[in-house]
């Protein structure tokens, strides 16, 4: 009988420890805030001022792996010479694809019949002047080159038209939020909470994956005009406000 009690007096400090811990718990708490969150996008336009191009060479199908190597690099080294003497800098040119591949041909009576080898390279070349982008295309060509693509653009340093782009942003957000708080009787509180999304640059002109075959042109050929146009700076914003 005494156990009984015992457990009965435990269970009941037990319930009467819950009941406090959860009064002082909800006492801890803040009163939930209702919040509310709306959006703004500013853009920005400038003129680019990089220029990024790939510069590639095919090879004609060799007999010796060794000689299409041989015949990749004396074409290579020239346009990369070329280039040099375009004033564009060591550190803005860099190789991005090299493959070495055998060429079959397959016939019925024979089967699969090795052609050869053949050898493709593309280096990917940073333009810092616009005005000789044309040349670049030109002399490179003349030197070997019989893949041109990837032409884009981009501007060095976006800091301050991140900064006006994010202005504008801010300032649409708190335009919207004015006037749906006026459409539906919220009354704004303060500012909680910003969230920033920061959009890649686009170029409003692109030439990506365009490819110009030059097989077979030759000669002295004159430059092309390529333009760069504007490129798009774009910054989001995420207001988050308390409602009074």
């Amino acid at each position: 009988m005494k156990k009984a009690h015992s457990l009965i007096a435990i269970l009941l400090i037990l319930a009467v420890t819950t009941v406090v811990i959860v009064a002082l718990t909800g006492a801890n708490r803040s009163p939930v805030q209702d919040r509310f969150s709306v959006n703004g996008s500013g853009v920005v336009y400038a003129k680019a001022d990089i220029a990024n191009i790939t510069v590639g060479l095919k090879t004609e199908v060799m007999k010796t792996a060794a000689k299409a190597t041989q015949q990749s690099t004396e074409k290579m080294n020239d346009i990369i010479k070329e280039l040099k003497k375009l004033d564009v800098d060591e550190k803005d040119i860099k190789t991005t694809n090299y493959n070495l591949n055998p060429v079959y041909n397959w016939t019925e009576k024979a089967g699969r019949v090795l052609q050869g080898y053949e050898v493709s390279q593309n280096v990917t070349v940073k333009i810092r002047d616009l005005d000789i982008i044309g040349d670049v295309i030109a002399k490179t060509t003349e030197k070997g080159a019989n893949q041109i693509g990837n032409v884009n653009f981009t501007i060095d340093d976006e800091y301050e038209l991140k900064n006006e782009a994010r202005s504008l942003a801010i300032e649409k957000a708190r335009e919207k939020a004015e006037i749906i708080a006026e459409e539906t009787g919220m009354k704004l509180g303060d500012v909680k909470n910003v969230y920033e999304n920061q959009m890649h640059v686009a170029p409003m002109y692109s030439y990506a994956n365009a490819k110009l075959e030059m097989d077979g042109m030759g000669g002295d050929m004159g430059s092309p005009s390529i333009e760069a146009g504007q490129n798009e700076v774009r910054v989001e914003v995420t207001l988050t406000y308390e409602i009074k």
